[in-house]
């Protein structure tokens, strides 16, 4: 078997009978999932349809099968989703029969909940929506696909993360959690966000991909697309506001190594057209998909962290 072999699959051909590094960490998963099963009453499992929720949802459908998903989904809708994710979205919500609610950034701005920002970002515009959802619906666990790799604030994070009564994140809050053990005791108002990826990396979550055969929108692979750049990023053209004066669209081969608001959400150049030429390249990568393509962390150092203070994902 070949390197490029091993690292696409995760396999570790030293011992053929201990767990690979893809079985721990999908065992670890499935525990949380079944943990807050146990724990609480109203769980949610936020669901993009980027590559982190895909992977979440296939675990928590693993975790309790073959019995129904015992949660239901919900995606907070900016407006400015890629229409290949929500296709995607809808396609998984019919073929497993899933329960989703919807949070619609662009009814709040109807309604004058809130303002469009200069930029045409609605990205950091889907807190309210969420802490809406979250509210109206008494969710008291809500899962989310967020890893320690990603970036400086999610490193901070806790598996069980808990939220005060205005959906604000206190990283002196924070509970140990020795020998995964987790503490989901919250007062009434507020809830614990749930990361069952928290120790994976996005090679780990490429290797289960291709392990486990899981479908993913066309676009994290490389294809021919409409682009044009701006703050060392290639943006896709779109209502939500560019490409503006100077700004050129060309044609390019790119992918999508993450998937967020299309105002925020660069695409890389790329030849990466099957999984295994994206591990591959994933594998040589020194920049984490959120450092390399997303504006929103960009606004300033503490970019994340002030908006997980205030309730985001």
């Amino acid at each position: 078997m070949t390197v490029v072999a091993d690292i696409a699959e995760g396999t570790d051909t030293a011992d053929p009978y201990a767990l690979t590094h893809l079985d721990v960490l999908e065992s670890e998963a499935v525990h949380i999932f079944r943990e807050v099963a146990g724990e609480f009453e109203r769980p949610v499992i936020l669901f993009s349809g980027g590559k982190d929720s895909i992977v979440m949802l296939h675990l928590a459908l693993k975790a309790f099968a073959p019995a129904p998903l015992p949660f239901a989904l919900l995606h907070v809708d900016t407006g400015h989703n890629f229409p290949e994710v929500l296709a995607y979205r809808d396609k998984v919500v019919a073929e497993h029969r899933l329960r989703l609610h919807v949070a619609s950034v662009q009814e709040f701005i109807d309604r004058g909940e809130l303002r469009e920002r200069p930029d045409g970002t609605r990205n950091p515009l889907q807190t309210v929506p969420l802490l809406h959802a979250i509210d109206t619906h008494r969710f008291d666990a809500v899962f989310g696909g967020g890893r320690r790799d990603e970036e400086k604030a999610r490193a901070k994070e806790r598996v069980f993360s808990l939220r005060d009564e205005f959906g604000g994140w206190d990283p002196r809050r924070q509970r140990p959690e020795l020998w995964q053990l987790y503490n989901g005791r919250h007062a009434p108002g507020e809830h614990v966000r749930v990361f069952p990826l928290s120790n994976w990396t996005e090679l780990d979550v490429w290797q289960y991909i291709a392990r486990e055969k899981i479908e993913l929108p066309a676009i994290y692979y490389a294809h021919v697309r409409e682009v044009f750049r701006r703050g060392g990023m290639w943006l896709a053209p779109g209502a939500w506001g560019g490409p503006r004066k100077g700004e050129t669209v060309e044609r390019r081969m790119v992918r999508y190594r993450t998937v967020g608001d299309m105002s925020c959400t660069g695409a890389v150049d790329s030849e990466a057209t099957t999984i295994e030429q994206v591990i591959a390249e994933i594998a040589a990568s020194r920049l984490t998909e959120r450092g390399a393509t997303r504006a929103d962390d960009r606004l300033s150092e503490a970019a994340m962290e002030d908006r997980k203070r205030e309730g985001y994902f």
